[in-house]
């Protein structure tokens, strides 16, 4: 998970480990790329506004490195059809409102990682 609030962050891990999933989190660009090449994710839950930049940009960084290709998700607190284009463009399979409902979340994560789960 790559956010720079450490409430949401906290709140979501919990979530996310109590599910069953081993998450790193990163607070900004340079730390989600250094993890993500040491320890590929399976997915990336991506805030768009980062410190150090636009979180879309962790992407290309990733392609340019050779990374292997996550499912990636944007969060993002931006209602308006062009941020969500920009983030489908970029290669996100997903875009999410923040605040995220954190009781479908789980789930929501597990059917991005195993698509035919989603149908049985």
């Amino acid at each position: 998970m790559v956010e720079d609030s450490t409430l949401v962050t906290s709140a979501t891990r919990i979530l996310l480990e109590d599910a069953g999933f081993r998450v790193s989190t990163a607070a900004t660009l340079s730390e989600a790329q250094r993890i993500a090449e040491s320890d590929p994710p399976a997915a990336i839950l991506l805030d768009l506004r980062l410190p150090d930049g636009d979180g879309l940009s962790l992407l290309a960084r990733l392609r340019d490195a050779g990374a292997p290709a996550p499912v990636v998700v944007a969060l993002t607190g931006r209602d308006e059809p062009e941020a969500r284009a920009r983030c489908l463009r970029a290669g996100c399979i997903e875009v999410l409102l923040k605040p995220v409902d954190v009781r479908t979340l789980a789930g929501r994560v597990r059917s991005w990682l195993d698509p035919g789960a989603a149908s049985t």
